[in-house]
């Protein structure tokens, strides 16, 4: 029996060496360049942000979840899970660590479908920290399902080259990635989960149009990252072709399933910050006789804060455990949607809490509240909306039951009594008897 709750001593010193770290060193950056760790660098920046990087690698820490043939240490979902709690409280550790989304999705693609080629081109720069990626797949229309989707590629009458055409919306960091990777329908006679496939498609190519960026809410115009894209006859070779035609729902398994988990992890970081504020302030706040502390609706807020995160956080790391054990994204599937759904709740519930114990300060830009109640709102809707991930959910665990016989549930007392009395019959008969 094997029920382990400790990291071994080796990580726990990486783990700890990070925590203080990203405090001191990157937690600085989301202040002095906020918005800008999708942006490439200019030589200011690289001139603070190559020396991290450095460092990090020097430490065995860069870009962990991938193998050592591609640059990283191999360590698997779990101890992932346990270093992106840390990266989760910054908005520039993700980049420092080599880790950040999308990137890190795209990559697990590209290394399991790319080709050599592919690989080489667009792979080994994303690797290196030197290009950023976005993952182009929701449409204005369809939103999220990709069985809507109508942006399609037809092969040109040169036999060698596909032509793109249709809208995606939502495609975050489009405007300053190297490269996009687009789903789109390549045969609209068969079922879309055979019908669709993916392109590999650089950002500069002609035809590749930015309508407009939208910005979430609280950012200013013009600050937006998240790109409403007009493919207008963009012509791609076929060697663009990612992983085969017809594959693309396979490979947006493999994507979606390891990003989902990925933002559960960097989540449980972010409310363990809110938490850890909310804890803070109502031990220095004195209000009407006494500490914030020794208020019972503060206390509440506390215990329930902390509950629902270690609860949360203990269903992170055994979804991870399982990703790890079998090494199907398939096979965890349940859980991966559960995690999902719970997320943004979590989130939420935590720093709506914390900003209430701060009063009038937390709803003010002074304080981060107001963004991590934002993030929550985006995590109910990223990599698919919350109620398609119940959705998913429940017809998992339906799969474990069966309806009953008859109309009457089969932990109806009334039938289950008299079972229980005819299998003791004897025993009810001798009591009757001596009486």
């Amino acid at each position: 029996m094997a029920w382990d709750f400790e990291t071994d001593p080796q990580f726990q010193e990486l783990l700890d060496w990070a925590d203080d770290f990203v405090r001191a060193e990157v937690e600085p950056l989301d202040l002095i360049w906020p918005h800008l760790q999708f942006t490439p660098l200019d030589d200011t920046r690289r001139a603070v942000i190559d020396p991290l990087k450095e460092q990090v690698r020097r430490k065995g820490l860069w870009a962990t979840h991938l193998g050592p043939d591609l640059g990283g240490q191999g360590y698997g979902q779990l101890k992932l899970a346990l270093l992106n709690e840390i990266l989760g409280r910054s908005q520039w550790a993700p980049i420092i660590f080599g880790c950040q989304a999308p990137d890190t999705g795209n990559a697990e693609i590209i290394a399991h479908y790319g080709t050599p080629e592919q690989k080489e081109r667009y792979l080994r720069p994303l690797l290196d920290g030197e290009v950023f990626s976005c993952y182009s797949m929701t449409e204005p229309q369809g939103g999220a399902d990709p069985t809507q989707f109508k942006t399609s590629a037809v092969r040109d009458s040169d036999g060698v080259s596909w032509i793109i055409n249709g809208h995606k919306f939502f495609s975050s960091n489009a405007s300053t990635s190297s490269f996009l990777i687009v789903m789109v329908v390549t045969n609209p006679d068969v079922s879309p989960y055979q019908g669709m496939s993916m392109f590999l498609v650089p950002t500069d190519t002609p035809g590749v149009r930015i309508e407009r960026n939208c910005g979430l809410y609280g950012e200013s115009d013009g600050q937006g990252s998240h790109a409403l894209i007009h493919y207008d006859n963009v012509r791609v070779p076929d060697s663009a072709l990612l992983g085969g035609e017809g594959q693309a729902f396979a490979i947006a398994q493999t994507r979606l399933g390891g990003g989902r988990i990925h933002h559960a992890m960097r989540t449980i970081g972010l409310a363990q910050r809110a938490l850890d504020m909310m804890c803070e302030r109502a031990l220095s706040r004195h209000t009407a006789g006494s500490l914030l502390a020794d208020k019972q609706a503060v206390q509440g807020y506390i215990a329930d804060s902390y509950a629902q995160l270690t609860q949360f956080r203990l269903l992170v790391l055994h979804t991870a455990w399982e990703i790890d054990k079998y090494n199907d994204y398939k096979l965890v599937r349940k859980d991966i949607a559960a995690v999902k759904a719970v997320m943004p709740t979590v989130l939420h519930d935590i720093a709506w809490r914390a900003m209430q114990v701060h009063g009038a300060l937390g709803v003010t830009n002074e304080m981060p509240f107001l963004g991590m109640v934002t993030g929550a709102a985006v995590m109910g809707l990223a990599d698919g909306p919350t109620e398609v991930h119940k959705t998913t959910v429940a017809k998992q665990v339906l799969r474990d039951y069966s309806a009953s016989d008859d109309v009457w549930p089969t932990d109806w007392l009334p039938r289950k009594r008299a079972a229980a009395q005819a299998k003791y019959a004897e025993y009810l008969d001798l009591e009757v008897g001596n009486l």
